[in-house]
């Protein structure tokens, strides 16, 4: 449900890095900042250092894996999605930071899915309906890739992501344990949920 608000869904820009790194960081729960200090960004930049990963063409958290919601000329939201491969292979444990390995092992367990690694909307912008729109985006973006299942990693302790994710189909296939870093907001559980994908015609 929109609300009256006009959204305008476009793919995301390099121009749009800035706040897509912002937006990613809050979906991320803090592990995308952390993952970028240890690559060498200091407190100061590190969203900067973000950004400047973001606006590259290659990689997962690229521009070009991104639709954003526009909302009176103002970046409202934000969907970081694309198919994981088939099969989706584990690498070797110096291929990634500790704390990213449970991720890794849960993406491992929906190979060629649709993933949607980040979703997320400004603060100034919630409530909208934005989310919904941008969960709606994605399974059109899955069902026209031909992948079969679209998936998603939440922790278990964001309940209110949780629940809305179970209203839209999704449903509890795997779980690891979370490995702590600095800031980070919570403990237990990641949690892998997938749902059926829509063939589109």
């Amino acid at each position: 449900m929109n609300r009256g608000v006009d959204i305008e869904i476009r793919r995301g820009q390099p121009s749009d890095s800035g706040e897509l790194a912002q937006l990613m960081n809050v979906a991320g729960e803090g592990i995308p900042a952390y993952i970028w200090s240890l690559m060498g960004a200091s407190a100061d930049d590190v969203m900067e250092f973000g950004a400047r990963r973001v606006e590259r063409p290659e990689g997962a958290f690229s521009f070009t894996n991104t639709r954003v919601a526009v909302v009176s000329g103002q970046l409202a939201g934000m969907l970081l999605g694309y198919r994981l491969p088939d099969p989706c292979e584990i690498g070797s444990d110096s291929d990634c930071p500790d704390v990213v390995r449970p991720l890794v092992e849960l993406e491992a367990l929906a190979p060629g899915s649709w993933y949607i690694n980040a979703v997320a909307t400004s603060a100034a912008h919630r409530g909208k309906g934005i989310g919904t729109r941008l969960m709606e985006l994605a399974e059109s973006l899955a069902g026209h890739s031909g992948a079969a299942v679209l998936s998603l990693i939440v922790a278990e302790e964001n309940a209110a992501a949780k629940s809305l994710y179970e209203k839209l189909g999704y449903e509890t296939r795997a779980r690891r344990a979370i490995i702590p870093f600095p800031g980070c907001p919570h403990g237990g559980d990641w949690i892998l949920m997938t749902k059926p994908a829509r063939r589109q015609a």
